[in-house]
Formats: C-alpha cells, structure tokens, sequence
C-alpha cells in the first residue's frame, strides 16, 4: 500500500519540482539573484509574506526588492536613515511597516557579523530547537516590536512554522532541478520538516499519511515521520507532490 503511494507521490514530484513551476510560486522571488546574501534576504522575508494569493506575494515581495534599488543586501547593509521613509507605507495583510523596519534592522546588524543567515539556525538538536532558536536570535535586538512576533512563528507555540520551513526546503534542498537552492551546507535535507499549509494537511488526511487533527508542529512531526519512510534523506520533496494535489483539488 505504501509501495503504491509512493509511486504516485514520485510521479508527482518528478513533474512539479521542475523549472517550469518557479515563474507562478513565490520562490521566483529569489531566484532573480545570484547572491547568497540576496538569496537569503529575500527568500526569508517572500517565506514570511506567504500567505494569501500567491500572485498577491509575489507582487508584495518584488514591492520590497523595487525599494531596496534590486540590491537587497547591499541596501540592507548600506543605507542611510533617510532611505528608510520609503518603506513607511508598506503592507501586506497584518504585516505592516513597523515589521517591514524591524526585518531591515535585524538583517543590518545580523550581516556585520555573518557571512550567512544559516547561522542563526544552527541550535543544538532537532529541526524544533533550530526554530525555537532562531526564532529567540531573531527577536534578541533592543526594542524588538512585540506585534513582529506573530509574523516569525515558533514551534514553542506549537506552530507548524510553515513558513519558516518552506524557506529551510528553499535554502536546503539539493538536486539537480534548479527549484530548490541548496546553497546552505550544516543543515541537511533529511532534517527538514513537511510545509504543512491547508491544502497539503488535507490531502495528507486524505492519503492516510496524517491523522491528527490539528494542523500544529505534532502534525508536521507526524507527517513528516510518514513521508520519511519513504524517503529518509529527502522528505520534503514530497511538499511538491502533496502541494499539487491540494491545488489541484481546489479547481
């Protein structure tokens, strides 16, 4: 049973983790650039600013880039004061300019003395203690807005961190399709967690791969434990496969 489940599953990850699925997805975002630190930057803050429409996305997070001059990390690193007024009336649903300001703040003083954000992932432990810690480093300036908070989610408040894991498959993954980057090197494939959205929770019920009924970390524990029986060094390559039934399933 789980043979033939994972036959289909295969068939569908070969088609949708493919080039031709980055134009319509918010990784395009980060895959106008070459730079690591770019790469980065961007691929976390469209990961934060994913949820809604995904057209909507990627329209918000080109917004950001149009204001960073197309150079998130220079920008980041460079700016003046004064280039951060413009940034003042930037939204996208609850997120808003005070977290806008504080992202730009947290990647200015993280990259003085980083060469890369997989550092700030690098807890002791398993996939939850690198989220509980990252999310603890990331809120670790003064005067880091408490209404942020909600927008970089923590497995501490039983989050399924989708966000934040569909970012660590984006920088993690390695194969030779090009969807994926793979640029990051301490974290590795087989310690990542499944992208529990709506869509890939319900199909996951559906295909018997998940029955807990909270869309919660211990569901993305559950799911992830599944699909990593059928493949234990790259699980979340099932995200594209689950993630095309529940489109699909909404048509």
């Amino acid at each position: 049973m789980l043979n033939d489940l994972q036959g289909k599953l295969d068939k569908l990850v070969a088609k949708y983790n493919h080039p031709s699925f980055i134009e319509m997805d918010p990784i395009s975002i980060p895959h106008q650039f070459s730079k690591r630190e770019d790469i980065e930057i961007m691929g976390f803050w469209t990961a934060m600013l994913s949820w809604g429409q995904r057209v909507t996305i990627i329209n918000k997070a080109s917004e950001l880039v149009k204001m960073m001059d197309g150079a998130p990390h220079q920008f980041i690193t460079q700016h003046l004061d004064s280039d951060l007024k413009v940034f003042l009336g930037f939204k996208h649903r609850t997120f808003n300019a005070t977290d806008t300001l504080y992202f730009i703040e947290f990647f200015k003083q993280y990259y003085k003395s980083h060469d890369s954000l997989e550092e700030a992932f690098l807890s002791d432990g398993d996939m939850k203690n690198k989220l509980s810690g990252f999310h603890h480093r990331f809120f670790e300036l003064e005067d880091a807005p408490n209404r942020t908070r909600k927008h970089v989610s923590t497995p501490d408040r039983k989050s399924a961190c989708k966000r934040l894991n569909m970012f660590l498959r984006w920088m993690v993954r390695k194969d030779d399709t090009g969807v994926d980057f793979g640029i990051w090197n301490k974290i590795k494939s087989s310690e990542l967690m499944i992208p529990l959205d709506v869509h890939v929770f319900k199909v996951a019920h559906e295909l018997n791969l998940l029955k807990r009924d909270k869309a919660d970390w211990l569901a993305v524990h559950e799911l992830t434990e599944n699909l990593r029986k059928m493949d234990p060094n790259d699980p979340v390559k099932y995200d594209f496969a689950l993630f095309s039934l529940g489109i699909n399933s909404k048509k």
